[in-house]
């Protein structure tokens, strides 16, 4: 269970809401850009959502307004939120869209690992291991530690649009030996193997250090008011379903590989768990 987070400034936060409201109209359309990620968010699954947007729908069912959930290339979602065309982005690590409002806590967790053929005996260990080989990646994707690494030598890396062809294509370019690697997030790419029947042929082969993602709200003149009331919403609303227990039952559902205690502790929120 977790308590609310210190009083004062739960006070302040409803105070501050109460506010802000009138930036949020029952009529408004407010546009949230997406990619299809699953298991994080499943744009064209019939079955499931991914745990990420069935986060998002409770949160903002919170919240007046209406939200529309959109699929794009992530380039062109980013580009959007930062012009101010769409109101959220869902759901980037900070380094992949550093210009837009984050609220404290994140929606998920990402791991990105390095995928190569089951016959192949590379492991990652580290940049210097990364010497001569190349390497599939998605563009406008953090790979974090890696990123100083990339700008240095981008003879080594093959980036391409990510949409929802993209797991597919670069498994098939690695199994012709297109390049030596891939890197993308280890549970998105699992279920892609597992759904193409080829985990027999693809193995992981180490990974990145982790970075939370967001739903990070666009901080252009138009929206930033109603991007700052928001952010502080959605935290407000992740210790709800935190301490209600429903944010771990969504993970759990998905086999997310983190808890809610997790989440909240990325936040810095001052709650208690016991």
């Amino acid at each position: 269970m977790y308590k609310k987070y210190n009083y004062l400034c739960q006070t302040f936060w409803v105070l501050f809401l109460l506010t802000c409201a009138y930036q949020i109209r029952a009529e408004s359309t407010y546009q949230i850009a997406e990619i299809d990620w699953c298991p994080q968010i499943c744009s064209n699954n019939n079955t499931q959502s991914g745990y990420v947007s069935e986060i998002i729908e409770l949160i903002t069912a919170e919240v007046p307004g209406n939200f529309k959930r959109m699929d794009f290339p992530w380039s062109h979602a980013i580009k959007l939120v930062h012009e101010g065309r769409a109101f959220a982005l869902s759901a980037p690590a900070k380094k992949e869209a550093p210009e837009l409002f984050y609220p404290n806590i994140p929606v998920g967790i990402q791991k990105m690992c390095f995928f190569v053929r089951k016959d192949s005996q590379w492991f990652y260990k580290g940049p210097l291991s990364l010497t001569n080989l190349q390497i599939g990646v998605a563009k406008d994707a953090s790979l974090e530690e890696l990123n100083g690494y990339m700008h240095e030598h981008p003879e080594q890396f093959q980036l391409q649009p990510y949409h929802g062809r993209f797991l597919k294509q670069n498994i098939n370019k690695l199994i012709k030996r297109r390049y030596d690697a891939f890197v993308f997030s280890i549970n998105s790419t699992l279920l892609e193997l597992k759904r193409l029947n080829l985990l027999g042929k693809i193995k992981s082969a180490g990974c990145i250090s982790e970075a939370p993602v967001y739903v990070a709200c666009s901080s252009a003149v138009n929206y930033l008011q109603t991007a700052k009331y928001i952010s502080k919403k959605f935290d407000i609303e992740m210790l709800k379903l935190a301490e209600s227990g429903q944010l771990d039952t969504i993970l759990n559902k998905y086999n997310a590989g983190f808890t809610a205690a997790e989440l909240i502790d990325y936040g810095n929120m001052k709650v208690e768990i016991h």
